[in-house]
């Protein structure tokens, strides 16, 4: 494989990984439970760490993106950025 051709690759299989913690996040927002590992965790255990958890979620789903997005389209923003 070609150097563009691996980050095609794993550009399209982290674009795959938005909608799949997207879907998390919906899902913790409306039903108020995220999957951790093996357990689960609900507003039960607490707002502050039930809020920090989606935000984790929120900011991981937003730093794939931007990667998958600069490895389909090649905009450069890991030489920019090191």
């Amino acid at each position: 494989m070609t150097f563009n051709a691996e980050n095609i690759l794993v550009g399209l299989i982290a674009l795959a990984l938005v909608p799949v913690i997207g879907w998390r996040v919906w899902r913790g927002i409306r039903y108020g439970e995220l999957p951790l590992y093996r357990t689960r965790v609900d507003r039960s255990v607490g707002a502050e760490k039930f809020n920090f958890l989606l935000g984790l979620h929120v900011l991981v789903m937003a730093v794939i993106g931007v990667i998958a997005v600069d490895l389909l389209f090649g905009l450069g923003l890991k030489e920019r950025l090191l």
